[in-house]
């Protein structure tokens, strides 16, 4: 009677455990999406803020980063409140924030109400990163499956980027984008109050109860942490320069407001497709060869959008996106196998926090050689500079080997 006992109690941990997981998974990717939409919908905007408040490519630039920057440099911040005060409201606060923060930049008549919108949308947005993340790889280690868990995760965001300003390019051709941007701040309240109800109230508890059945077990390699902090912020720095300048170059080639939220629908929909396929074929062939793949990839197809005319432009962006969002879903796989032990959520915290930190002062330093040299010059630049991960990448595979 105890052995059936044993089984039952076995059996509704294993049920318990599967809902928690299932649970943390859609509250993780609900909140991606959403914030990771209303971070990129900025770059629908920008050429219509630039119009309106008559600033230069560099002031551009720090509109973008701005928004950026906050959410970088309060990652670690989220991450230690947390501890404190729960993922659950760490999460659900943030998320509301955000929505705040649109909420005031659709009412702004002026570029410094505007800045400060854009400062509090990235406040909000800081807690969503290194809190889903580690709260993917808690509730999802003991059962296995967390490079595809994040791997999912990572799809999510880039669902939401490719619906959200997509639906906003649609709506600015029927109404003003005041309207639009306060519309994208309920979007946020609505989304806090999902995520409250999603969150298990428990998930460490339940998390914690099959650490011990299966543990991913970092090698706390400090050499190999920067080397992967140095591809990552490379990375998303040329994602982030790329997108603050493609609006731009669209418009040069031709395309208006609704062409301009098409285009980014095309890339971020291969971005979607490229977040999840990488980081599952990161799991199969190894980050190094997935990284050297879809960085030499992007590296080339920065400069054919660069030359080809719109339509050329227009057709290969879906392969562009793939390829330019592939590579973070395989390094965001990697910090657990690199972080110190009891250290994970600190680890993605740093890792966050530079990758984002290069992605929001890449805007300002590239918009400043925009201003001086032309957009081509500065995308010309960047897919150069992206080359540069391929002997990082090598340099953090032989970390996670050794």
């Amino acid at each position: 009677m105890s052995d059936l006992n044993a089984v039952a109690i076995s059996s509704d941990s294993d049920v318990d455990g599967t809902a928690v997981r299932r649970r943390s998974l859609l509250a993780a990717c609900s909140a991606h999406a959403v914030h990771d939409g209303l971070t990129d919908l900025i770059y629908v905007l920008l050429p219509i803020w630039q119009a309106q408040f008559s600033i230069s490519y560099a002031l551009v630039g720090l509109l973008r980063g701005s928004y950026s920057g906050m959410m970088a440099g309060c990652q670690l911040l989220a991450s230690r409140l947390a501890k404190r005060w729960g993922r659950e409201r760490m999460l659900v606060g943030g998320t509301a924030l955000a929505g705040i923060a649109y909420l005031i930049a659709g009412q702004a008549g002026s570029l410094t109400v505007l800045l400060i919108a854009l400062l509090l949308g990235g406040l909000g947005a800081s807690t969503q990163h290194p809190l889903a993340s580690s709260l993917i790889t808690d509730t999802h280690e003991a059962g296995g499956g967390v490079k595809e868990a994040l791997a999912q995760y990572n799809f999510a965001g880039d669902i939401g980027k490719t619906l959200i300003p997509g639906l906003v390019g649609l709506l600015l051709v029927v109404a003003s984008w005041q309207a639009s941007v306060t519309l994208m701040g309920l979007l946020g309240l609505a989304a806090a109050g999902l995520l409250r109800w999603l969150i298990p109230v428990r998930d460490e508890q339940v998390s914690s109860k099959g650490k011990a059945a299966k543990v991913i077990t970092g090698t706390g390699s400090a050499s190999g942490l920067r080397a992967l902090l140095l591809t990552g912020t490379l990375d998303s720095a040329v994602r982030m320069g790329f997108l603050t300048f493609l609006p731009f170059l669209l418009k040069s080639k031709g395309a208006g407001t609704a062409g301009i939220g098409l285009a980014l629908s095309l890339l971020f929909v291969g971005g979607a497709f490229g977040k999840l396929f990488c980081g599952y074929l990161g799991a199969r062939i190894g980050m190094m060869k997935t990284v050297w793949i879809t960085e030499s990839a992007t590296s080339l197809l920065i400069l054919l959008a660069v030359w080809l005319p719109l339509f050329g432009m227009m057709a290969m962006l879906p392969l562009l996106g793939l390829a330019l969002n592939g590579t973070s879903s395989v390094l965001y796989g990697v910090v657990p196998e690199l972080a110190k032990a009891g250290k994970r959520e600190q680890a993605f915290a740093l890792f966050y926090t530079c990758t984002i930190g290069g992605g929001a002062l890449s805007p300002v330093l590239f918009g400043r050689l925009g201003d001086i040299a032309g957009v081509s010059t500065a995308l010309i630049t960047l897919a150069a500079i992206l080359l540069f991960t391929l002997p990082l990448s090598w340099r953090v595979q032989k970390e996670i080997g050794a």
